[in-house]
Order: C-alpha cells, then sequence, then structure tokens
C-alpha cells in the first residue's frame, strides 16, 4: 500500500508540474493567460456548500485562501488521476510504464474539466459559453496530453526510486 501511495504522488506530480510548465510557457512565449487557480479553489470550496454550477464564478461568494484551495485542488486531483493510473494498469504498468496508457487516461481526463468543472464555474459545457470555445478545447487537450507526457515520466522515476 505504501509503494502504491508513493508511486501515485510521484506520477501524479510530475504529471501536474509537466501540465503547469506548459502553461507558463504559453504565458510567457504567446500571452495565453495561466489558469486562475484561485477561481477553482472557490470553486472547490462552494462544493461541501451543495452548490456545484454557478453562472459565473468570478461573481461568487469568495474565501479566504481560494488561491491556495486551488492550488491543493490542482496537486490533489493531479495525484488521484496518477492513482488511478497505477489501478487501472495494474503492477504491469508500475514494472514496464509505457506512454500510451498515460496519454489515454490524461485525455480521459479532460472530460473532467468539460463535463465537470467549466460548466461548474459558468463557462458552458466544454467551454460553449466562452468567446473561443474551440481554442479553449484544443488547449484543453495539449495541456492534457502534457500532464500524460508527465505522468509517464513520473511513472519511470518511481521505477527507479522503488527498486
Amino acid at each position: 500500500m505504501h509503494e502504491f501511495i508513493f508511486r501515485s504522488l510521484v506520477i501524479g506530480l510530475w504529471g501536474t508540474v509537466a501540465m503547469d510548465l506548459w502553461a507558463m510557457l504559453l504565458h510567457r512565449q504567446v500571452g495565453i493567460a495561466p489558469p486562475n487557480w484561485g477561481l477553482v479553489g472557490r470553486w472547490f470550496l462552494h462544493l461541501p456548500r451543495g452548490k456545484i454550477f454557478h453562472d459565473d464564478i468570478a461573481t461568487a461568494r469568495a474565501f479566504p485562501f481560494e488561491v491556495e484551495a486551488g492550488w491543493f485542488a490542482h496537486y490533489a486531483t493531479g495525484i488521484l488521476y496518477g492513482a488511478a493510473l497505477l489501478h487501472f494498469g495494474g503492477a504491469d504498468y508500475a514494472h514496464a510504464p509505457k506512454l500510451l496508457p498515460a496519454l489515454v487516461l490524461a485525455w480521459i481526463t479532460v472530460g473532467a474539466g468539460w463535463f465537470i468543472l467549466q460548466p461548474g464555474m459558468g463557462a458552458g459545457w466544454a467551454a460553449s459559453k466562452r468567446d473561443n470555445p474551440w481554442m479553449i478545447r484544443f488547449l484543453n487537450l495539449v495541456a492534457h496530453s502534457w500532464f500524460g507526457v508527465g505522468m509517464y515520466l513520473g511513472a519511470l522515476i518511481a521505477l527507479k526510486m522503488v527498486k
């Protein structure tokens, strides 16, 4: 069990860091704004109060430490996805990581953003209420592809660390 938790942490952290580095690169090179983790934190902090869907999360009641909550939720979610990769891939994946399963899981996780987070924050299904939904969808797929690559690298690193 400890090994599973350790591998999940390494895989999820590497995946999430890869996604964040991609966002930083886009911001510095192209000027695309990075994700607003404060608003994501606000959305997560409204969940225990029974509020899932907002017309516009920016106008919802603010909370102290919502930026920190957003970053925590972002990384905790990445670690949970790392655990999912290990769970579905089993011991075979832990001892012989492959890129394709990590990418497939990463592409599946785009659905959580499109069908839970974005509508929950007021952006509509798959960002349909935004001015540029197809660009957002494309960028979501690319970011999650980097997440998958990072999870794969994390699995390789965990393999070296556990041996």
